[in-house]
């Protein structure tokens, strides 16, 4: 092994240390003997593997891989730090957690990881449970260096992407085969894969915020909008543009111009210091002084990073203060049933107390060539 590979596994090394005691923060806060993890994102954190039969028990002085035979000889290839423990598939991992911990413990499990039926059966093993709601995912809402660099590569990603793909929109090109090429633009440009199902609504449809790609085709004068993310060695993006081929209606073109005066006014506001309620607030009041307030239907955002649960929410209810080394969406959108829609979206980033937006994509209306 090279010099700068000893380095660099040095400070991989220190860094997983600095996120298991974010997490072992939470046993003292909680006043708990040990924290058992399932979720795969938070799993991924840490350096452990994300399999669904591996689970990690983490304790004030130890931390452990729980696991079947068939995860041993990745979790010896392809992790460090942690104690590897086996049972037999088919047995339950909760005899070997029982077996770590003393007797009458206090665990801390992921409320949205555990069945009802996996409940009572650590019950009966005698655990005095303690139920976590997003703290785990409250401790890694600030992102470090490495963090940082991940997201901001998968944005550099996505814009690359968008931009080849425009190029090939047409009159009759389905939204189908609009996210089929954005997915095969993505693994060839380094992507793992999309961060989750892409959007592509184009004409009326734009009026549905989550509009799945259909077999509907394009057509001239029409708004299509483009929701996608990418995953970068674990690490996300997420962003929308909404394009139109030809010239729109005057109509969406107003409606277009409303969402991105608000869209930049949500990016220009994020700062630290401030709840997402307010940001959130303040695009709201915006669109809703223009006559289309009830048109926008959702939060402004969501955090940004490996995917599941990432905070901060940008929304009506959020009381989260917004940190340095926040990343979250700002998506302000309009949609009108019958006509259609408009969404526009950065990934921002807090630093040096201001919001920093990721994504480099222009926000002007693209009006592309007939095709």
């Amino acid at each position: 092994m090279s010099n700068i590979e000893i380095l660099l596994v040095y400070f991989l090394g220190k860094i997983m240390l600095k996120r298991i005691e974010n997490f072992r923060k939470i046993l003292n806060e909680k006043n708990v003997d040990a924290l058992l993890i399932k979720s795969k994102t938070n799993k991924k954190y840490i350096g452990a593997l994300t399999g669904s039969g591996v689970k990690v028990l983490i304790t004030n002085d130890k931390i452990y891989q729980i696991m079947d035979g068939r995860y041993v000889n990745e979790a010896k290839a392809t992790t460090s730090g942690f104690e590897n423990v086996v049972f037999n598939q088919g047995n339950s991992y909760l005899q070997e957690v029982k077996n770590l911990l003393k007797d009458n413990c206090k665990l801390a499990i992921e409320a949205s990881q555990t069945l009802v039926k996996e409940y009572l059966e650590m019950n009966k093993y005698g655990f005095d449970l303690v139920l976590l709601d997003n703290e785990l995912e409250a401790s890694r809402k600030c992102k470090d260096d490495k963090e940082i660099a991940l997201v901001k590569k998968a944005c550099e990603i996505t814009d690359k992407i968008f931009k080849e793909a425009i190029d090939q929109i047409r009159v009759g090109m389905k939204e189908y085969e609009l996210s089929a090429l954005l997915q095969y633009l993505a693994i060839s440009n380094g992507a793992s894969g999309m961060a989750f199902d892409t959007i592509v609504a184009s004409g009326e449809r734009g009026a549905m915020p989550h509009g799945r790609p259909t077999d509907r085709t394009f057509k001239e004068h029409e708004l299509i909008t483009i929701d996608f993310g990418i995953t970068y060695q674990g690490y996300q993006s997420d962003m929308t543009r909404t394009v139109c081929i030809g010239t729109p209606e005057p109509e969406m073109k107003k409606i277009y111009d409303i969402v991105k005066e608000a869209q930049q006014k949500g990016v220009d506001f994020i700062k630290a210091g401030i709840t997402g309620k307010d940001v959130d607030q303040h695009v709201r009041d915006f669109i809703t002084e223009k006559g289309y307030g009830e048109y926008f239907t959702h939060g402004l955002g969501h955090g940004m990073g490996m995917g599941d649960g990432e905070l901060p929410l940008l929304n009506q209810r959020s009381s989260t203060i917004l940190e340095e080394h926040m990343i979250m969406s700002c998506e302000p959108g309009i949609y009108v049933p019958g006509l259609g829609g408009v969404r526009i979206e950065d990934d921002v980033l807090i630093e040096n107390g201001v919001g920093v937006p990721l994504n480099k994509t222009p926000k002007e209306l693209i009006c592309l060539e007939v095709k």
